[in-house]
């Protein structure tokens, strides 16, 4: 017994520092470098700064070109509430009706649901379709975008976790004279709350972070998201490193404060439905 707790205890603090090797250690450098002038910061050493202008640095980030890094917040904040709300219900709806109803067609749903895991995006065709309906370049046409590509991953999580509710609770609420959509969003939805959290914050920090979809289906300054924002400032603003690390460092925290105060509800939604499938 104690040779297994020394054990659990060198490989509990081996993690711990390849934890903070992994994750605290960049956090730092970029927080020190964002701290630093820009002559200071063109080094790029890992020290402290000899002089302080993190609120300098602060302001001329969300100054630059008429302060589109606040659009871009604000931008970005839009596309991640709108693609997660459209997930969150549609994803549990369709979980739902998978795990319940056995038809012929859920051979045909499940293949599609695992063909959008595999299958990676068509970027012509999808710019094609969005152009056809006159989505291009607008913010709704990403939001469709980004709910699309998350909603397979998200059905299986759905779909694992309702197969852990009893079916009698269904039946009291049927009984009771509930509707199909009543019993849903009145009795099932409620239930549903640890893999809700688990979506909420694993797809909004996807979204949040997504680059290749703004960049090819949401293009203009006015439509900017967070990441292109790092990537006109990687090219606008190359000698000016305080600056770029400066953008990345408020790019990094919004996503950073949701794992760490969600991460226990990630963990339960990820592993609800492993022993009962």
């Amino acid at each position: 017994m104690k040779a297994t707790r020394v054990r659990a205890t060198v490989v509990g603090t081996v993690a711990v520092l390849l934890s903070i090797v992994v994750f605290l250690v960049p956090f730092a450098f970029i927080f020190l470098t964002a701290s630093k002038t820009a002559a200071e910061s063109s080094s790029l050493a890992f020290s402290w700064p000899q002089e302080w202008a993190f609120w300098d640095n602060l302001v001329a980030v969300l100054s630059v070109r008429d302060g589109i890094v606040i659009r871009a917040f604000v931008n970005s904040t839009i596309l991640t509430v709108g693609s997660i709300a459209l997930m969150v219900v549609f994803a549990a709806m369709v979980g739902y009706v998978l795990q319940r109803k056995t038809t012929r067609w859920n051979p045909v749903v499940n293949f599609f649901v695992l063909a959008g895991l595999i299958v990676p995006p068509a970027v012509v065709p999808t710019i094609w379709v969005l152009q056809g309906l006159e989505l291009f370049k607008t913010i709704p046409g990403m939001i469709l975008i980004n709910a699309t590509f998350g909603l397979s991953f998200c059905i299986l999580l759905f779909r694992a976790f309702v197969s852990t509710i009893p079916r009698e609770l269904d039946e009291a609420a049927i009984i009771d004279g509930a509707g199909s959509l009543r019993l849903f969003f009145r009795v099932v939805l409620p239930l549903l709350k640890p893999v809700v959290i688990t979506v909420i914050v694993v797809q909004a920090v996807a979204v949040f972070n997504d680059f290749t979809g703004p960049l090819y289906f949401l293009p203009g300054d006015e439509n900017a998201t967070v990441q292109l924002t790092l990537y006109n400032f990687q090219s606008q603003t190359l000698s000016q490193w305080n600056l770029l690390f400066m953008d990345i460092l408020l790019i990094t925290i919004p996503p950073l404060v949701m794992y760490i105060f969600f991460n226990r509800q990630i963990v339960a939604g990820m592993t609800s439905g492993a022993v009962k499938g």
